[in-house]
């Protein structure tokens, strides 16, 4: 399976063309990055810390997605909406774990996935889907006497908050619910906020150092508190997971499909 890198030269993107070329039966066929970058006409397996595969990065995404099967994108909101449209012109899989979508953003991925397999995530590893599928369950299970908190802790570099994966934990715990998270989640706490609100689903954000990803889901009833969680100490997870999706993606009809749908979850 030919498979392009997006945003080749970033920590992710090199993580993923390791995870590509590591992986038996994929291919390195490519990588993007965005005009004027330090990593245009380099090697991508140079870059990635690995022998020269022979394949230079470019800021020329479009012939790119004419030659390959898949395209493994963890960049940016915008640069992921231009890459969806160009992936259902091509209709080949496009893996996203770019985080920070807007509402209008992820209109426009459902438009794409009219013609491309379109697998989105807000977290590509196993354990991560495995503790959401935990969390819908005990949420199902407890009553609003148990209120839920999600506390999450990542790099300092981190641009958005909460993180996806804080977000993917919401959705499920306000899905078991039969709530809306807009409605229900409670990202910030200043000042006199006054108590709880019944049923919210309160968020906790920390930055800080190299950490690759903490993610803690806290139910607390009276007089007893349930905890769930997940630890990430390797980037390697994420993709693997996401080089995993692309091939279970190979050969699916177009549509907008999750990790839960790649691991039967």
């Amino acid at each position: 399976m030919k498979i392009a890198v997006l945003g080749a030269g970033g920590r992710m993107g090199q993580a993923l063309t390791r995870a590509v070329a590591e992986t038996p039966g994929c291919t390195v066929a490519g990588g993007v990055e965005q005009p004027g970058s330090e990593f245009i006409g380099k090697d991508i397996g140079e870059v990635a810390g690995l022998e020269p595969l022979g394949v230079t990065i470019t800021d020329n995404p479009v012939p790119l997605f004419a030659e390959v099967q898949a395209v493994l994108d963890f960049t940016s909101p915008k640069a992921t909406v231009e890459f969806a449209a160009l992936s259902a012109q091509a209709r080949i899989v496009h893996v996203i774990g770019t985080t920070g979508l807007s509402d209008e953003d992820v209109d426009a991925l459902k438009a794409a996935s009219r013609h491309a397999t379109i697998i989105r995530a807000g977290n590509m590893s196993m354990g991560v889907n495995l503790l959401a599928n935990l969390t819908e369950k005990v949420a199902k299970a407890l009553d609003e006497s148990f209120d839920i908190e999600i506390v999450e802790l990542h790099h300092r570099h981190k641009k958005d908050a909460p993180s996806g994966t804080a977000l993917m934990l919401g959705e499920a715990a306000a899905k078991a619910r039969g709530v809306s998270l807009k409605e229900k989640g409670v990202f910030a706490r200043e000042g006199q906020t006054g108590e709880r609100g019944e049923g919210d689903i309160g968020f906790s954000c920390m930055r800080g150092g190299d950490v690759v990803g903490e993610h803690k889901i806290v139910f607390v009833g009276p007089g007893e508190r349930i905890e769930l969680g997940h630890i990430a100490t390797d980037r390697g997870i994420f993709s693997r997971g996401a080089v995993k999706a692309a091939l279970w993606g190979f050969g699916k009809p177009p549509g907008l499909y999750s990790m839960a749908d790649v691991l039967g979850l």
